[in-house]
């Protein structure tokens, strides 16, 4: 297991759940619970109808009108749960609707249900570790509900999602299986609820973007434009991701785009020789640095010489605090997982992944690499505990059942992709920045938006502003896109003054776009 995937499984809390074996029979079918409630916004007070349940999807090429039995006529299906939110007292078929989901791949959506845009939210300390049970619940007044109803969805197998039938893992584990099944969901969801000319929007988190990117022109081909998508945390090329970069040397754009996050890092643990700079003044010199004469340096690989690697090394000490012996020993390539460890070795200390604001002790000193993420130990037995007390005292669903907050897909997922324009799947790491540029054109209305935390070093957030300055769209088209920073993690909405700014970053995003005033 690689540390990317060890560090997704421990954020989607999979070391606490049962395994994911699919059903050997599919006998699944449409469910649903109806419940009310209410939340106060900024102030004012909104009613809403909450939905539990779940909707059943099959997998590509599957046809209701097949014959019994025909062979040709996959089996496999999933029933997808999701926790719908809509307000009451108003005008349902003209009002927003936004889908929400993580990522992993392998996790539920418990995450930004119960941390960022539910009715209510799971208290939880905002950078170090929250005591254990009981945890308590208070009401949202950062609830997206006064600008959007809410689909909260579990990707298949995930939360009280199931998968069942013959070859069930391959028909939904891959990223356009996985693309595949979500817009059969959606377009299901649209026509249960009456929702077809609603203003509908995306909102994913880490692989959660990807799935969304793909997922805007899947649907598309199948007649629904959509007004935004909104991108947390983003990683739509893989190519970018700074996991494990070392086992694929020659390709060193990883370290160029991670060495902000590592800077900013660097900055909130006061560890930067020097007199202390504004954060933003900081970042623009290391992303010039970084693009300039760091990136010449690295492409120069085994000619660089002697002197200029000493004078690269003595800068990127002064960027983020680590010592000039370490970097010249490392080859001027920092891997996330190494500076974890070394930024506060002398404190025993190791960083956080998703959020390097977290620290928590050093498992073994002797490793090379951090063994564990402190965000994820800090804060998701809290989120896990907490919703499944409330999905079932609240929405009352889920009695007897087993909710996975995550599963561990991710060694055996189908990373695979047909991009559009190459009729085929291709044998490389997974890229949608095609499938987000097809669909922009396509619907030249179509609005994008990105978040991303400044302390995040498992999406870094350049990785996410490099990967859209190279989408291939028109000048035109580039202004539909809007980029917001916060002074968090991965999961921005941990730290309460960042879901403040992302709250009302994304509530002026829909109704900048939704059209219907």
């Amino acid at each position: 297991m690689n540390r990317r995937a060890l560090a997704v499984l421990l954020y989607c809390g999979v070391f606490t759940a049962r395994g994911a074996e699919p059903a050997r029979t599919p006998d699944f079918k449409a469910t649903e619970t109806r419940t009310t409630g209410s939340v106060t916004v900024n102030g004012a007070r909104i009613d809403y109808r909450a939905v539990a349940g779940t909707l059943v999807v099959h997998p590509q090429g599957w046809k209701a009108d097949a014959a019994p039995g025909d062979p040709k006529n996959p089996a496999a299906e999933a029933s997808m749960f999701y926790v719908a939110y809509f307000r009451r007292g108003v005008r349902a078929a003209d009002r927003p609707i936004t889908f929400l989901f993580n990522g992993g791949p392998g996790s539920s959506s418990v995450w930004l249900h119960m941390g960022a845009f539910g009715p209510v939210r799971v208290l939880t300390a905002d950078h170090t570790h929250t005591p254990p049970a009981p945890y308590r619940l208070v009401s949202n007044d950062e609830s997206l509900l006064d600008a959007s109803d809410l689909v909260f969805v579990d990707a298949p197998g995930t939360g009280f999602s199931r998968i069942g039938g013959p070859n069930a893992d391959k028909s939904f584990y891959g990223v356009d299986q996985d693309i595949h099944a979500f817009a059969v969901f959606v377009r299901q969801f649209l026509s249960r609820y009456d929702r077809w000319n609603s203003p509908k929007y995306l909102y994913g988190e880490s692989y959660g973007t990807m799935r969304a990117a793909g997922l805007a022109l899947a649907l598309q081909r199948e007649d629904i434009d959509l007004n935004g998508v909104i991108l947390q945390s983003l990683i739509l090329d893989w190519d970018l991701m700074p996991d494990d970069p070392r086992l694929n040397p020659s390709v060193d754009l990883p370290y160029v785009v991670a060495l902000p996050s590592y800077a900013a890092t660097a900055w909130y643990h006061h560890v930067l020789p020097g007199p202390p700079q504004h954060l933003r003044t900081l970042l623009d010199r290391v992303e010039r640095f970084a693009t300039t004469d760091y990136a010449l340096a690295l492409m120069q690989g085994n000619e660089l010489p002697a002197v200029e690697r000493r004078r690269i090394a003595g800068e990127l000490h002064a960027d983020t605090g680590l010592p000039i012996a370490y970097l010249l020993k490392s080859d001027l390539r920092i891997e996330y997982g190494a500076f974890q460890k070394e930024l506060l070795a002398k404190q025993d200390l190791t960083t956080g992944t998703l959020d390097t604001r977290f620290t928590g002790p050093t498992l073994d000193p002797l490793s090379r690499l951090a063994e564990y993420d402190p965000q994820s130990a800090a804060i998701s037995s809290a989120y896990v505990s907490a919703f499944n007390a409330y999905v079932r005292e609240t929405l009352h669903y889920g009695k007897g059942m087993d909710y996975r907050p995550g599963i561990p897909v991710y060694g055996r997922w189908d990373y695979r992709h047909e991009p559009p324009g190459a009729h085929r799947e291709l044998i490389a790491l997974p890229n949608v920045l095609p499938d987000l540029a097809v669909a922009m054109k396509r619907n030249p209305d179509l609005q994008v938006m990105v978040n991303s935390g400044y302390f995040d070093i498992s999406t870094p957030y350049y990785e996410g502003w490099f990967e859209l300055h190279h989408l291939p769209i028109p000048p035109t088209l580039q202004h539909n896109i809007e980029y917001r920073y916060y002074r968090s993690g991965h999961m921005i909405y941990v730290h309460l003054p960042a879901l403040k700014q992302l709250h009302d970053n994304v509530v002026a995003f829909i109704r900048r776009t939704d059209h219907v005033n």
